[in-house]
């Protein structure tokens, strides 16, 4: 790609302005989604110490965009700077060490840098011998990061909010978001009850609302019928009974047809109206909106794929779900204790754990990789979880690319031993998967400071695939030895319900 020279801001400042908390943030996202390029890292919902931290911004000075294995960095309005047809990982090292911060780094967890996505359709890049089903059907990126120079951090746990980054287009859609959405505020009577408003509905979202009420089952397709699922699975059960995995990772995806939308605006508040409505439905402490400009990506993720900062790198593998009931503590409890005595959950988890200790090994300092938390239960908006936490130190001389090469993509949802699962998933599911669990998040390049850069990155779970006129909602599942085929196509529909749910519809 040359000397990339021609990337617009490629100088970031990290300078940071505390700035009032917003009354709405959901207003101020909504007002942030009418420019080009929203993104929205959500802290919606869930443990606290995982729900801290959020940030939005829009107007990218810049766009990586990989497809049809050619990357190309693209100006604001299209216009290709250069393009390359190497190895993305690769080209995303070139782009992230192109640029830099000056007059200071951002001390908070969030800044300026790329906001974006990686597809699972990558995998081939990372594994020579990984394959992909033939059906490419989802017009979407493979990947898609935006270049922002300023964004607006959220600490929820503090609750003070804070613009970081210096001026330019981003700034300016951040500054006039939040100046409306204040005055706005200001504007709303307090109620009689009390002198406190709360969220109020945002006007931008009804554009959605109106495609809604149309819809119906007859409106919703699925790639795989029950009996092909179910065969999956037994399928899946014999490879394993046969020694070639001990477990892999299958799913099947719903489409939503949606009314046409005639305008650009018009879909961008379709997307934004639609992303309001799953973080109420299944809020999430990495949950995300993107706007890719030819469709979006609203995720409701609970898994952190991978965390690195000043060195340190955290994944956060989850096995094992039950249900959770907000009002019955004696089910709750119930759940709990049948989650954790489930022998199933265990072992899946332990299977991906060595794999994500073997991953991070490729990468990290001798000796510095450590299992911080085998097993623990975590309740979500609906559901709970088992979860591990691995952690280790990246190896002098690695760099953010090079742990993404080595990790991608997560073991959770491709299987063990990875390379021979995704060469099964390639066999088994009929369409490509898109950016349905791959990777969504923050890339921060290098620094003085961090000279490998740094990531948040939360697997692409529980996540909306929006594209045309047309919702993509895929649900999964891990496959082991004893998985019974009924029962797994069951625990896919459970997942999808709160996805659908979304869309007022069931499956």
């Amino acid at each position: 790609m040359g000397s990339l020279a021609a990337i617009p801001g490629r100088s970031l400042a990290g300078a940071e302005r505390q700035v009032e908390w917003p009354a709405d943030a959901g207003d101020v996202f909504a007002r942030l989604a009418r420019n080009r390029g929203c993104a929205w890292l959500d802290s919606a919902g869930g443990p606290a110490p995982l729900a801290r931290w959020s940030v939005m911004t829009a107007e990218p000075s810049a766009v990586l965009i990989t497809r049809g294995g050619t990357t190309r960095l693209a100006a604001p309005g299209g216009a290709v700077l250069e393009e390359s047809r190497r190895n993305p990982f690769e080209v995303l090292r070139e782009v992230l060490a192109a640029c830099r911060f000056s007059g200071g780094e951002p001390a908070l967890p969030f800044g300026p840098g790329f906001y974006g996505y990686l597809s699972y359709d990558l995998a081939p890049y990372v594994e020579l011998t990984a394959s992909l089903p033939p059906t490419a059907d989802i017009p979407l990126p493979d990947l898609w990061f935006g270049l922002y120079d300023s964004v607006l951090v959220l600490d929820h746990a503090a609750r003070k909010a804070f613009v970081v980054g210096g001026r330019g287009p981003a700034h300016d859609a951040i500054r006039e978001a939040l100046r409306a959405s204040t005055d706005r505020a200001a504007a709303v009577k307090p109620p009689s009850t009390g002198g406190r408003t709360g969220p109020q509905a945002c006007p931008d979202t009804r554009g959605f609302t109106a495609a809604v009420r149309q819809l119906n089952v007859d409106n919703v397709s699925c790639n795989m019928s029950p009996a092909e699922f179910r065969g999956a699975v037994a399928r899946a059960r014999e490879y394993i009974a046969a020694g070639d995995v001990y477990q892999v990772n299958l799913s099947r995806r719903y489409t939503v047809a949606l009314l046409p939308e005639e305008n650009r605006e018009g879909a961008g508040l379709r997307w934004a109206g639609l992303y309001r409505r799953l973080r109420e439905a299944n809020p999430a402490p990495y949950a995300a909106y993107l706007d890719v400009g030819e469709g979006a990506v609203l995720s409701s993720s609970p898994e952190l794929f991978l965390g690195l900062r000043g060195g340190h790198v955290v994944t956060r593998p989850i096995k094992g779900t039950r249900p959770l009931e907000p009002q019955d503590e004696a089910f709750n409890r119930r759940m709990r204790e049948e989650l954790l005595a489930s022998e199933k959950d265990r072992a899946e988890l332990v299977m991906i754990v060595d794999l994500e200790r073997n991953d991070l090994g490729r990468v990290a300092a001798y000796g510095s990789v450590r299992v911080s938390e085998p097993r623990t239960v975590e309740a979500y908006a609906a559901v709970y979880h088992t979860v591990a936490t691995v952690e280790g130190r990246l190896h002098q001389g690695r760099d953010v690319a090079d742990l993404l090469k080595a990790t991608f993509p997560g073991g959770s949802v491709t299987g063990a031993p990875k390379v021979r699962a995704m060469q099964i998933i390639a066999e088994l599911e009929p369409t490509r998967r898109s950016v349905y669990t791959g990777a969504v998040g923050y890339l921060r390049p290098p620094s003085e400071s961090e000279p490998a850069g740094g990531c948040a990155l939360a697997i692409a779970i529980r996540t909306l695939l929006a594209a045309g006129d047309a919702v993509h909602i895929q649900v999964g599942g891990g496959i082991v030895a004893d998985s019974d085929p009924e029962a797994e196509f069951q625990e896919t529909s459970h997942k999808a319900r709160a996805m659908l749910a979304a869309l007022g519809l069931s499956p």
